[in-house]
């Protein structure tokens, strides 16, 4: 039946109404003057592309005025995974900038390149064609080592002022000789089995159970948290997620991390299923020169989306230190 024009204007301000109140509960910027920050800053907010050596097309948001923060997202996801943080930052005064890697999201699905120097190379193609000075950066599981890899390789002068690593892959994922407390080949082996097998359900699996701990009893499940994982990981090239596994599972991180200078701040929850905690952010700051670690009882591996009000406070403690 269609409504009377009265009826339909009664339901458009109902609508409307229900919007503006959820819009309100979110309380993004806390703060009258954040809010005032994020609306000049959005005056400044784009999208677009770089093309680097090798023609691959890189995609990037670029939000706002202030220091940058450069934000590096996990397999096999997107910038998008970083809506809390951008939002937040953008509303503190900050410039956020979040690119898709080589192979995932909006970025070229490459054949070639995926692997931690080449990322770290896209990344240093992105800065330089920001003319990024005094950067932050911050980068989560598999964007936790290419966030080490670029600060360790391209990090010097005026370009990196700080670093995050949170449920970062570092040093190591992968059981070795030297890394015994690693996880088998058979757990990566699997991920390959399971993603050339069935994509789509390998990536409602990850996020539906232990990614954001939606697994353990008591969880809060959000079906759209899962929904936007899903929505990411499918955006990206199924070979190149592919080789991301050998790339975030067997690439050895300790020198990069020797050779930090600057400031890093090491975050990691103790309930992460996907980077347990005690080979990756326990051994990461024994190596690092400069480092903080904070560790967060019963936090899961997603904990930038599932506990975006603590981490992003603790963040901006770090940024203001």
């Amino acid at each position: 039946m269609i409504p009377s024009p009265h009826q339909a204007s009664r339901r458009n301000i109902m609508t409307a109404s229900l919007g503006l109140a959820a819009a309100a509960s979110l309380q993004v910027a806390p703060s009258a003057q954040a809010a005032s920050q994020s609306s000049s800053g959005a005056k400044t907010m784009s999208s677009s592309t770089i093309t680097t050596k090798d023609g691959t097309q890189i995609f990037y948001k670029d939000w706002g005025t202030g220091q940058p923060i450069i934000f590096h997202h996990g397999w096999p996801l997107s910038a998008d995974d970083w809506d809390a943080q951008m939002l937040f930052f953008l509303g503190q005064g900050y410039r956020v900038i979040a690119h898709d890697r080589r192979g995932h999201g909006r970025s070229s699905q490459t054949a070639t390149g995926n692997d931690m120097d080449t990322y770290a190379a896209d990344v240093d193609a992105l800065a330089a064609h920001l003319n990024l000075k005094n950067g932050i950066h911050v980068g989560h599981s598999t964007g936790g080592g290419e966030v080490a890899r670029y600060v360790a390789q391209y990090g010097g002068a005026d370009r990196v002022s700080k670093a995050v690593l949170i449920g970062a892959v570092p040093p190591i994922m992968l059981k070795t000789e030297a890394n015994p407390g690693g996880l088998s080949m058979e757990v990566f082996d699997g991920f390959r089995a399971a993603l050339a097998a069935n994509r789509a359900q390998f990536f409602r699996d990850g996020p539906a159970g232990p990614f954001y701990g939606f697994n353990r009893v008591g969880a809060k499940v959000s079906q759209g948290v899962i929904d936007n994982w899903w929505r990411q990981g499918m955006m990206g090239g199924a070979q190149a997620h592919y080789e991301c596994i050998m790339a975030f599972s067997e690439t050895d991180f300790p020198e990069d991390l020797r050779r930090i200078e600057a400031p890093v701040l090491v975050m990691h929850g103790d309930d992460d299923q996907i980077v347990p905690i005690a080979d990756a952010a326990l051994l990461s700051i024994k190596l690092l020169k400069n480092g903080e670690l904070k560790v967060y009882p019963g936090f899961p591996h997603g904990m930038a989306t599932t506990h975006a009000d603590v981490i992003n406070k603790d963040l901006l403690a770090f940024f203001k230190a």
